[in-house]
């Protein structure tokens, strides 16, 4: 644990208000070593680093347009993934973790978001040793829904359940082409969450149908990162506007869909949660 007094963080959904946020701008965005099967797919076509950036900024305008403190972490030249800042890290109650990275590329991302929480007096919990990745942790309330990928392990989930005695911590295998457990499987509110089944299995369809309305996503949409959408609050959800399907769903159950164009970004295979780490949710935080 980081020896720092510690700044209010607070996180016990993936819904609640969100208050508090960082995001990297995609200042040296490129697709260096494929990583997943939608940088393979865009591969030739690359990147517009300045389209990218134009999208993140309007993305970044829309929180603030909404009340949300946005913090921006430095961003350098050898970390083309870092507009991804969910998967440095994640919060779970009032405990920022500090993720250990599993691709050569992304490694050392962790410690620009360590410094930057030494800066701000923020404590955090480092879970060296343990491989996991922030794209892989769904939190809702007592539950924590956790992804076995490339990325994360089950002895780094084992470990959490022994950090987090008051929580029932849960892995989720799922096809590991589909990266990371949000890119198959989102909660946006405490009765709805969205889900590629294609990617899951028999027993954990259940166990979502049992606790969620679940809105399954196509395999185009799921291609197009159409679960990898971010709740802001009061059933106000940002989402891609290709993602028509999703989005007349959504719509339909009552949300307010948002929709801003992250088109370049998302050929790196992350969207909108992808580019969140919520510090503070909920408008009742202690």
């Amino acid at each position: 644990m980081a020896s720092q007094p510690m700044t209010k963080s607070y996180c016990f959904s993936e819904y609640d208000p969100l208050q508090q946020v960082i995001v990297c701008s995609p200042q040296h965005m490129t697709i260096r070593d494929v990583i997943n099967d939608t940088q393979e797919h865009f591969l030739d076509e690359g990147i517009n680093v300045g389209r990218a950036i134009q999208q993140h900024t309007a993305f970044i305008n829309t929180l603030r347009q909404y009340g949300i403190t946005v913090h921006l972490l430095p961003y350098y030249k050898k970390f083309p993934e870092q507009v991804f800042t969910r998967d440095i890290g994640f919060t779970i109650g009032p405990t920022i973790f500090v993720a250990e990275m599993a691709s050569k590329v992304r490694q050392g991302e962790e410690n620009i978001l360590k410094e930057w929480l030494e800066d701000e007096a923020i404590s955090y919990y480092n879970l060296i040793g343990e491989r996991i990745e922030g794209g892989d942790v769904i939190v809702d309330k007592e539950t924590i829904y956790i992804g076995l990928s490339q990325r994360t392990t089950r002895r780094a989930v084992e470990h959490l359940q022994t950090l987090l005695t008051q929580f029932k911590v849960i892995a989720i295998p799922f096809k590991a082409r589909y990266l990371h457990l949000d890119c198959v499987f989102n909660v946006i509110s405490p009765d709805v969450a969205l889900v590629f089944p294609e990617a899951l299995t028999q027993e954990n369809m259940a166990l979502f149908a049992s606790k969620y309305e679940l809105i399954e996503v196509t395999k185009e949409e799921q291609f197009t990162l159409g679960t990898n959408v971010l709740a802001i609050g009061n059933n106000r959800i940002l989402s891609l506007p290709v993602n028509k399907q999703v989005n007349k769903a959504l719509r339909a159950r009552g949300f307010e869909v948002i929709e801003i164009n992250l088109s370049e970004i998302i050929k790196s295979g992350g969207s909108f949660r992808c580019c969140t780490l919520p510090i503070i949710r909920g408008s009742d935080n202690p």
